[in-house]
């Protein structure tokens, strides 16, 4: 009698999928506190800070986003293949909010997406400017502060207009940030 071990084998099976979660591959809930909205002339693109990695830097992007400091403020120099960088309210590259951070150097790899501090030649010189890779950048491990990863919305980061390639990516009329915003300052 065939039946009975089928039947057996399709309660092991039952009890086995009960036990599971209801999706291996469901990512957890974003933290709303840690989630930064980009909000760009072509969509939303969702930003996942790294609060364990990039402590202080994560706290300041918080607090000038929470001021309105990155609202409006161009991306002044993108690089196509490599990086679209915002975050100067002079627009060239030259300006910032006035308080430098202290490195936080890590492990993190700049890969597509990746959201990283600018900085001058002293690696303590990070202030208000950043950029989000548009491709792997190896040749940046472990030598800017990563503090973010772009999770949704690459698509529109790609959209972002792309600089002169004759004056290191710097931008005539360039793509605005309409708003960046906590997720958890944003009221249902």
């Amino acid at each position: 009698m065939l039946i009975k071990p089928f039947r057996i084998l399709a309660i092991f099976l039952g009890l086995l999928a009960a036990s599971l979660p209801l999706s291996l591959s469901a990512a957890p809930a974003p933290d709303p506190e840690n989630t930064l909205y980009l909000d760009l002339p072509s969509g939303r693109v969702v930003i996942q800070m790294l609060p364990k990695t990039a402590p202080r830097h994560v706290l300041r992007i918080k607090e000038l986003t929470r001021k309105g400091f990155y609202d409006g403020l161009p991306f002044h120099r993108v690089i196509p293949g490599f990086m679209a960088q915002t975050g100067d309210p002079q627009g060239n590259g030259s300006g910032g909010s006035g308080q430098q951070l202290k490195a936080e150097f890590s492990r993190e790899q700049h890969l597509r997406g990746t959201v990283s501090m600018a900085r001058a030649s002293d690696p303590n010189s990070a202030d208000s400017q950043f950029f989000i890779c548009f491709a792997p950048s190896p040749f940046l491990d472990g030598q800017y502060t990563v503090w973010g990863r772009v999770v949704s919305g690459m698509e529109f980061v790609d959209k972002i207009k792309a600089g002169s390639q004759y004056n290191n990516g710097a931008v005539s009329n360039p793509t605005r940030i309409v708003r960046m915003k906590l997720a958890s300052d944003i009221k249902p």
